[in-house]
């Protein structure tokens, strides 16, 4: 499957890859690694949420990515976790499952009607970790905001709002990402760059149609048509791989801001290049191991994302810190 350059996110990095200022990329390791990367497996994303139904799925799906940012302590770099059968769980793993059991309890949570009425005191006693959860009060404001809207515009309910509309991500202003974005300020993530460009990233948008049409699609109860238009989801896990993989070198500054945890400003030159070039280059990737594949067993780039995710996220190497609610 081609790589869709001219898509809303891809299109939008171009003025800041052409013009990268803290950040080095070496393009030929990109082919180094798909030599290699390019023969392994690339599972489904586990999101240990029942598919028995799949109207239930999503809601808890688009919950979920409504919440999923910021799992790192800003001030000691500690992440969050649980422990659950003996196994720790790490940032948004451990939010997945205390999700499901608050839902399993009873509390509906994807129900816009609930979360317009939610309190900081349910909120802390439904995540409860090694520490407290970050930015819990952004995370409150987040829930109250997004459920009035359910409750306003879709009788509180995540399935109206996507059945309002085509199963495609762009469609002229009615895909399922252009309104997610422009309805739910939240989801709209969206940096300026150099004050004249709009880099989209829209990572939790993207995110969460990915993991419902990844879990849904070969039922046929959700498929979006165009997910050649999907890029990776720019995180602070992603850029780690890149960079362990030697794909991706900071500058010696950025590189000390990093190591030492030194926040790094949401919308700052350093920021927009970190996102900007992961996503830039799992694109590339993506398109170097599917030359290096079956044409039936090409893959999509959040197939790359997760694979590189999964590996990285509870790694001890230190990723960059941004006090955000988009990732």
């Amino acid at each position: 499957m081609n790589i869709d350059w001219d898509s809303k996110v891809l299109s939008s990095l171009n003025p800041v890859i052409e013009n990268l200022q803290t950040i080095n990329l070496n393009l030929d390791q990109i082919m180094n690694v798909a030599d290699w990367i390019a023969y392994e497996d690339f599972p489904p994303p586990e999101q240990n949420i029942s598919k028995n139904n799949p109207d239930e799925y999503i809601r808890t799906t688009m919950l979920i990515n409504t919440l999923n940012f910021a799992f790192t302590d800003f001030d000691n770099s500690t992440k969050y976790e649980i422990i659950r059968e003996g196994k720790v769980l790490s940032d948004s793993e451990a939010m997945y499952v205390q999700i499901q059991e608050a839902i399993s309890s009873g509390v509906q949570l994807y129900d816009g009607n609930v979360l317009s009425g939610l309190n900081d005191k349910q909120l802390k006693n439904i995540f409860k970790g090694n520490i407290e959860m970050p930015m819990m009060s952004e995370r409150l404001d987040i829930l109250l905001n997004v459920g009035a809207k359910l409750a306003a515009d879709y009788e509180g309910d995540w399935i109206n709002f996507i059945n309002a509309g085509p199963k495609k991500l762009y469609d002229n202003g009615e895909g399922l990402i252009e309104r997610l974005t422009s309805e739910f300020p939240r989801f709209d993530d969206t940096s300026q760059y150099d004050e004249k460009y709009n880099v989209h990233f829209y990572k939790l948008a993207q995110l969460a149609f990915w993991g419902i049409h990844a879990e849904l699609s070969g039922t046929g109860d959700f498929y979006i048509e165009d997910m050649h238009s999907m890029s990776a989801f720019a995180d602070y896990i992603v850029p780690v791989a890149l960079e362990v993989m030697k794909i991706v070198e900071y500058s010696e500054e950025l590189r000390n801001k990093i190591t030492n945890g030194e926040i790094i400003d949401r919308d700052s030159l350093e920021e927009i290049e970190i996102r900007s070039t992961s996503l830039y280059i799992t694109a590339k990737l993506t398109e170097e191991i599917n030359k290096r594949r079956p044409a039936e067993k090409s893959i999509i780039i959040p197939q790359l994302d997760y694979r590189l995710w999964k590996q990285y996220h509870a790694t001890h190497r230190p990723h960059h810190l941004t006090i955000t609610t988009m990732y």
